[in-house]
C-alpha cells in the first residue's frame, strides 16, 4: 500500500510587519511541494497585518490574538492549534514554523522533506526537527540563525545525515523549522512565557535531547532582518529577555543535560561579555540584564495556557497539548 503523504501545516507568526507578511505568504503559496494548510497567528498587530492575512489570495486560517504574546506565545498558540485543533479539522503530521520576516525559496519545504525522508530511509530514527539555511537579503549566511551542531554525534548518525545532505544538530531556529507533531505531543509546546528570545533554542533543544535533528543547507530561506547582525548585537532593554530566559532555560528546563548546560552556559557568558563590551549604552544594558537575572532566579515561566488565557480556543488547545506531554498547566487542570 502506498504511504499517505504527511499533512504539513505552515504556521506564520505576525506582528506589525504587513509588507513582510505579504512576502512570506506569497512565498509559502508557491512552494514546489505545497503545504496542506497555512495558519497565521496575528499578535494583536496595530498595523493592517490582520487584514492582509485575512485577505491574502492563499486564504490562510487566521488566529487573531487580542493581545501581543510575543513570538513565543504566538508559536505556542499556532503549534497547539496545528497539532490539536479544537475545531474538528485534521491535525498536522508536520508543522513548518516561521516568523513573518522569513521568506522561503520555492523549494525550501521540498528540500526539508526530502532530507528528512532520506535520513530515515538510511536507517535513522524519525527526525524531530529539520531547519533551513537562513541567508540575509544579499545572500550571505545570516549569523543570527547559525544552528548548533550536535556535539559528540554518533558516527552512524553523521553518516545518515550526510546521505541526506544534512548535518546533525542540537538546536534550530524558528526562521524555518519543520517539527514532527509526534515530538510535540510527547515533549510539549514552546515556553510561551519567554515572550521573545531563546524560545526556539529551548524548544528545539528539548525536542532534540533524545531525538535526531537536521540542518539542511539545500533548504534556503531569506531572513529579512533590518540589519545584518548576530546574536551578540546590543539589544538595549531587550537584554532583559535574553538574560531572564537563559536563566529560566538553564535552571528550569529539561532541554539540556549537565554537560550541555555547562557548555552552553559558558558560551552564553562569553557572548554576554562581547555584547556589553560593544554596547553604546552600557547603563541601559546592564540595568536590563540585572533585572533579567533577578526575575530569572526569583520566578518560573507560567504554563502556556496561562499565557494564552482569554484568547479563545488556543487556550484550551495549548492546555490539551501540554497536559498530554506531562507539562504544567494553569491551576493543575488537564
Amino acid at each position: 500500500m502506498e504511504a499517505v503523504p504527511a499533512r504539513v501545516v505552515a504556521v506564520v507568526v505576525a506582528y506589525n510587519r504587513r509588507d513582510l507578511l505579504v512576502a512570506a505568504l506569497d512565498a509559502v503559496a508557491v512552494q514546489t511541494r505545497p503545504v496542506d494548510h497555512v495558519v497565521v497567528v496575528d499578535n494583536a498587530s496595530t498595523d493592517d497585518s490582520l487584514t492582509v492575512a485575512q485577505e491574502h489570495p492563499s486564504a490562510p486560517e487566521v488566529l487573531a490574538l487580542a493581545r501581543n504574546t510575543g513570538g513565543a506565545g504566538g508559536f505556542a498558540a499556532g503549534l497547539a492549534h496545528a497539532v490539536a485543533p479544537s475545531d474538528g479539522s485534521a491535525p498536522a503530521d508536520l508543522v513548518w514554523l516561521m516568523d513573518d520576516d522569513t521568506i522561503p525559496t520555492p523549494t525550501a519545504l521540498a528540500e526539508l522533506l526530502a532530507s528528512r525522508d532520506a535520513f530515515e530511509a538510511a536507517g535513522g530514527e524519525p527526525v524531530a526537527v529539520a531547519g533551513s539555511r537562513a541567508v540575509w537579503t544579499d545572500g550571505r549566511e545570516h549569523p543570527m540563525n547559525t544552528p548548533r551542531r550536535r556535539p559528540r554525534a554518533d558516527p552512524e548518525e553523521v553518516r545518515r545525515a550526510q546521505v541526506a545532505g544534512a548535518v546533525p544538530v542540537r538546536s534550530s531556529s524558528f526562521v524555518s523549522m519543520l517539527v514532527d507533531a509526534r515530538a510535540v505531543r510527547e515533549d510539549g509546546l514552546p515556553a510561551a512565557d519567554y515572550f521573545i528570545w531563546n524560545d526556539d533554542f529551548e524548544f528545539s533543544t528539548r525536542l532534540l535531547r533524545h531525538r535526531p535533528g537536521l540542518y539542511v543547507p539545500g533548504s534556503v530561506v531569506e531572513h529579512r532582518t533590518a540589519k545584518f547582525a548576530g546574536t551578540d548585537v546590543d539589544p538595549g532593554p531587550r537584554f532583559y529577555n535574553e538574560v531572564r530566559n537563559k536563566i529560566w532555560m538553564f535552571s528550569r528546563s529539561r532541554a539540556l543535560g549537565p554537560v550541555d548546560t555547562a557548555a552552553y552556559g559558558a558560551s552564553t557568558l562569553v557572548r554576554w561579555g562581547r555584547t556589553v563590551a560593544r554596547s553604546q549604552d552600557r547603563r541601559t544594558l546592564l540595568a536590563s540584564g540585572w533585572k533579567g537575572l533577578r526575575d530569572g532566579v526569583a520566578s518560573a515561566p507560567r504554563p502556556a495556557d496561562a499565557v494564552l488565557e482569554g484568547l479563545g480556543p488556543v487556550e484550551a488547545e495549548a492546555r490539551a497539548v501540554e497536559a498530554a506531554a506531562g507539562r504544567p498547566v494553569a491551576g493543575g487542570r488537564a
